[in-house]
């Protein structure tokens, strides 16, 4: 009989590194508050992009809420597509969703770059019926699938989820990895030339005239704090603004169970229904069985004494599907909700720093929250800035044109040029075709003719540097920040561009 192991699997399967407590004053540039995905990647992205930084944790790093996740790697949020569009209108949902796609692709670009090996894996995701209780009809279901694809995300309805036999809205490109793994590869980057990680250092308070954070005896000055606890709190002398953001959370206990179940016993992917509470599995491959990871029976912290039962509620209806299961671990973790269904990511007020709701999209949203604390210290604009700022009352829909003639340029910019990924081969391109390519780290617009022939021009706007679009029903090069229009050759249809896209090497 296999002994169950009651802390989570991530910390059961990737070592702890070690790093020293806070043992003098220091002075960086930036302070940041929590050892979890959204400081650490802070840390990273600010570290990379020559910022001198200070990673302070109370405990251990990856040890909190980030080592008590299920991980999954998902642009599908926690609210149905169909009601971010009603609440907030089409452009604040498409910008939601994109935000945990990119992170996705973000997070694949580091694993690439530092050559990590975290068990990432490409996989779909799936919002199925309900194993228990009530939830979305079919019909439902499938409008979430049409609603996505309208909005450019590659979706489709699936009439039979096996093993459930439930009908599902599946959306593709979505991923899992081992979150320890990941962080602790990013963790090995931080100390050094001036950035520091401190463990075992709780910050006692904050002084906001100079910015200076006090850690028992000793005291960290910088410029910029970002605040990535989960929630919103730095000790006795905290920031106002950070009690007022509590008021506006609320937090939730979540349960899981890992086990092994027979190879190909249920599809490699990421599956939630659509109960109240929610069910929520991933399944991956392992040498001779595969890894599941259920979780569900959510409650509001605090509000059931018998938490027992919440354990043996999700693994009675995970044995429905898999009698099999041989159940190695069980944990549980804690899911911060906001008012609106929205993350709040941003400054409180100058050089202050705070994210937190990410509800069931802790990883992706984690990581945007770690891009746009970056953004924030290096004073970049950022398309997400206005939707999840922690100062707003409301997100009206059709307030905030997301695709708006020049305000464009920043969203599409970012997306495009920084965030998304894009093949690195011309193999799969067929006559009539025409997609952006990287070669050589320079992003390429390449077309293949009726007769074979491959035409290679840049991707880069003459106008204003936005990443070219194709146009398969023109057979064109189009910029989605200010209109410009190219040819296959690259020779301007219509402006405002006025040169063509330069030639690149055949």
């Amino acid at each position: 009989m296999v002994q169950l192991n009651t802390s989570s699997y991530w910390a059961d399967t990737a070592p702890t590194q070690a790093f020293p407590s806070l043992d003098r004053d220091v002075r960086v540039d930036v302070a940041i508050v929590g050892g979890g995905i959204t400081g650490i990647t802070a840390a990273y992205l600010l570290k990379a992009a020559g910022v001198r930084v200070a990673l302070l944790e109370r405990s251990t790093c990856v040890s909190g809420d980030t080592a008590h996740t299920t991980a999954h790697l998902t642009m599908v949020t926690d609210a149905l597509l169909t009601g971010l569009v009603k609440n907030f209108g089409r452009d604040t949902a498409t910008a939601v969703w994109d935000a945990g796609q990119i992170a996705i692709d973000r997070i694949e670009e580091h694993i690439e770059v530092e050559g990590l090996s975290c068990d990432f894996r490409r996989v779909p995701g799936v919002l199925h019926e309900a194993l228990a209780g009530a939830g979305l009809p079919p019909s439902e279901l499938e409008r979430q699938a049409q609603v996505a694809t309208e909005l450019g995300f590659a979706a489709s309805f699936v009439r039979q989820i096996a093993p459930f036999g439930a009908a599902g809205a599946k959306f593709e490109g979505q991923a899992l990895f081992h979150p320890k793994k990941y962080l602790n590869g990013l963790l090995r980057t931080i100390p050094g030339d001036g950035s520091h990680v401190f463990e075992r250092t709780a910050v006692d308070a904050v002084r906001e005239t100079p910015l200076e954070l006090t850690a028992g005896p000793h005291k960290v000055s910088c410029e910029f704090v970002v605040l990535g606890t989960h929630t919103p709190r730095v000790g006795s002398a905290g920031m106002i603004s950070a009690t007022l953001l509590q008021s506006k959370l609320a937090l939730y206990s979540s349960y899981a169970i890992a086990g092994r179940l027979p190879s190909g016993r249920i599809a490699s992917g990421m599956y939630w229904d659509t109960a109240d509470p929610y069910h929520y599995l991933r399944v991956e491959p392992q040498p001779g069985s595969d890894l599941a990871i259920f979780g569900g029976a959510d409650h509001k912290t605090g509000q059931v004494t018998g938490t027992t039962a919440c354990y043996e509620s999700i693994e009675r209806t995970l044995r429905r599907f898999a009698p099999t299961l041989e159940m190695t671990h069980r944990w549980s973790g804690q899911v911060v909700e906001s008012i609106d269904g929205l993350p709040y990511i941003g400054e409180t007020s100058a050089g202050q720093f705070v994210a937190t709701g990410f509800g069931g999209n802790g990883m992706t949203f984690g990581t945007i929250a770690g891009m746009m604390a970056r953004d924030a210290v290096l004073g970049r604009p950022n398309p997400w800035r206005e939707i999840f700022n922690p100062g707003r009352t409301s997100v009206r829909a059709g307030a905030w044109d997301y695709v708006r003639e020049n305000k464009d340029y920043v969203y599409y910019l970012i997306r495009d040029r920084i965030a998304s990924r894009h093949p690195r081969t011309l193999r799969y391109l067929r006559p009539g075709e025409g997609r952006v390519v990287e070669i050589d780290g320079r992003l390429v617009a390449a077309s293949r003719d009726a007769r074979g022939v491959v035409t290679l021009r840049s991707a880069v706007c003459t106008h204003m540097g936005c990443q070219v679009h194709w146009n398969q029903a023109e057979r064109t090069w189009d910029c989605p920040c200010h209109g410009s229009r190219f040819k296959a050759d690259g020779a301007v249809i219509a402006g405002p561009a006025e040169r063509p896209l330069p030639a690149e090497d055949e």
